[in-house]
């Protein structure tokens, strides 16, 4: 691929049309088109040639829903795993939010492809964002998301579990800034301060 290239489900995702995945399969069924030509999954394209949708992706897209989950304790982000459940499956009727003022209403059809944009682990609980839009996923976890994301963690060292402050090096706090990695992968700076003394 020349260097003036890129492929186009990730000038799609750049462009903020959908995500890679959506592209991906927008182009499978004949949905993209290129300078006029139908689109072909890998091909190499040029920063000014022109991309265009077809209205059938659009209406899927205008479709796709995106679902706020309070996440408890006890319940993964994702797939189901060791016997636990997933938060996806908190996405019920019954457990809609008396005040949501959406006309929408529960479906089954919305669990297809419903996906966190995000993870809370097991013993976690918080706010999940459960999306079938990539563009949202993106916007929220995507490598160039400039989001913050905000934990509050309650902490033991050793046998201390009150007074952790006290008993915690004021060196390794910049470890915790600046010292975490995932899938061998350094993380962008943390904020890390203290709120209480555990």
């Amino acid at each position: 691929m020349n260097k003036a290239t890129i492929r186009l489900n990730k000038r799609m995702a750049e462009l903020g049309m959908c995500s890679r995945r959506e592209a991906d399969d927008w182009i499978s069924r004949g949905w993209v088109k290129v300078n006029g030509e139908p689109a072909v999954l890998g091909a190499p394209l040029l920063p000014t040639d022109l991309i265009e949708v077809s209205e059938r992706a659009r209406g899927l897209q205008k479709k796709s829903i995106t679902v706020l989950i309070h996440k408890p304790v006890g319940y993964v982000s994702a797939q189901a795993e060791d016997g636990h459940t997933p938060a996806v499956q908190l996405f019920q009727a019954p457990n809609r939010w008396r005040e949501d003022k959406s006309p929408h209403r529960f479906s089954n059809d919305q669990l297809r492809g419903l996906a966190p944009a995000g993870r809370l682990d097991i013993d976690s609980v918080g706010l999940l964002v459960m999306t079938q839009d990539g563009r949202i996923a993106r916007q929220l976890i995507g490598e160039d998301s400039r989001i913050e994301k905000e934990y509050l963690v309650r902490v033991q060292l050793g046998e201390t579990i009150q007074n952790v402050q006290a008993a915690f090096d004021t060196r390794q706090l910049n470890l915790l800034r600046h010292g975490f990695s995932l899938d061998d992968r350094a993380l962008r700076p943390a904020q890390v301060e203290w709120q209480n003394p555990e």
